[in-house]
């Protein structure tokens, strides 16, 4: 026997019971809030062209993509993101669409991460898509508060949202004299807080404004405060105008209920780079990484045939998932509460009782034991409170 054939691929695993059960729950919670909100629902495929993830803005990193190679010998890999298919299908599919296009998602994304252990290499995500809101304000705060409610439905007490603005950082980081290369290198950095390696990287370009901003950047979140401190590392007039967008934001949320849930940083600088303004992450107390990710791109969907504003936001289904389990908060996966023994010759009258049980809402189970005795205590050991035995007479055993 092959080694193999015992195990799952790197980065996967096998979901078992309550797993399932929590996984299916949590994408009801969210579909119903998404299409609640009058989102509607759409599928893209598993596969796409590895050019539509290899342009500059929507680049993605080959190595951490499943390649394969089709009929014709053209790339394709396994969807590493849902936001950019989607926006192929903004601009194909529905570019007669009437706008604003309201979107929902429910599918697995794909991404290799060898050197991340821990990290699942295939990710149920549901999320939506805002297309083509003309009054960006209005647009985010509906993701925005939409977002907040995702997370609320898992764990109303202990979600954090955390708030930035991609704009900052660009504006600042195009200051800068340095090649794209190092530009990167400052953004990952920065996204993965290494203090000691971006002041050795910042120190190269000598003790300056933009320089002394970027260096700090990791450490600017928190309460409306952070926004204060950004102005005075560095201001001008478009890092001003960004810095007052947030605290607008901030604000109305905070006003609408949101306080004390959400939060301000600036350091939110993910390597996706179609991302224009607001960006965000979300987080539930039982899971060490953002549960949510998502914000602003307009100018992916016209990278592609149909220029829009966009804002949207995916939530990682199987952590979400996993926070219910580890909370308790799920709803268990209920052992049938009645099991069905057919005597000799009825059997099928048994298996037929048992399809007319479910019919009417119970969950029940057909016994395969030879024996009242055998399906009794198996009853007994699986918690089933209730026999019945279909013979001559239909009786009924309590337990």
């Amino acid at each position: 026997m092959n080694r193999n054939d015992l195990i799952t691929p790197e980065g996967t695993r096998d979901l078992l019971f309550d797993e399932c059960l929590a996984r299916r729950e949590a994408e009801q919670k969210l579909n119903a809030l998404f299409s609640g909100l009058g989102y509607s629902e759409v599928v893209t495929p598993g596969i796409e062209f590895y050019d539509l993830f290899s342009s500059s803005t929507r680049h993605f990193r080959q190595e951490n993509m499943y390649k394969l190679v089709d009929s014709k010998g053209r790339i394709i890999v396994m969807r590493p993101d849902s936001t950019i298919p989607i926006a192929r299908l903004a601009a194909t599919r529905l570019k007669d669409a009437q706008f604003p296009l309201r979107l929902f998602y429910n599918q697995s994304v794909y991404e290799n991460n060898t050197l991340l252990k821990g990290r699942s290499d295939e990710v149920v995500q549901a999320g939506i898509e805002l297309l083509g809101g003309e009054i960006v304000y209005r647009s985010d705060l509906e993701v925005l508060t939409t977002a907040a409610e995702a997370l609320a439905g898992f764990d109303n007490d202990n979600f954090r949202l955390e708030i930035g603005h991609i704009g900052y950082f660009k504006e600042l980081v195009h200051k800068l004299d340095a090649d794209d290369s190092v530009k990167e290198e400052i953004r990952t950095l920065i996204s993965t807080k290494n203090f000691p390696v971006l002041n050795d990287v910042l120190n190269e370009f000598g003790d300056n404004k933009v320089a002394n901003a970027l260096r700090q950047l990791p450490r600017l979140f928190g309460g409306a405060d952070v926004l204060d401190k950004a102005a005075e590392l560095y201001n001008d007039d478009d890092i001003n105008s960004i810095l007052e967008y947030l605290r607008k934001v901030y604000t109305k949320l905070c006003e609408v209920g949101y306080e004390g849930k959400i939060s301000l940083d600036l350091g939110i600088v993910s390597h996706i780079d179609y991302y224009t303004g607001i960006v965000f992450r979300g987080y539930l107390s039982n899971i060490g990484e953002a549960v949510l990710k998502g914000g602003r791109y307009d100018k992916l969907v016209g990278e592609l045939g149909r220029d829009c504003n966009a804002v949207g936001f995916g939530v990682n289904v199987d952590s979400a998932a996993r926070h219910m389990i580890l909370q308790g908060t799920n709803t268990a996966g209920k052992r049938s509460g009645v099991i069905v023994f057919g005597e000799k010759g009825f059997e099928v009258q048994a298996v037929a009782y048992v399809h007319k049980l479910v019919k009417n809402g119970e969950k029940a189970e057909n016994s395969l034991f030879d024996s009242l005795d055998e399906t009794i205590e198996h009853a007994k050991q699986n918690g089933i409170s209730k026999v019945v035995v279909v013979g001559l007479e239909k009786k009924e055993i309590s337990l």
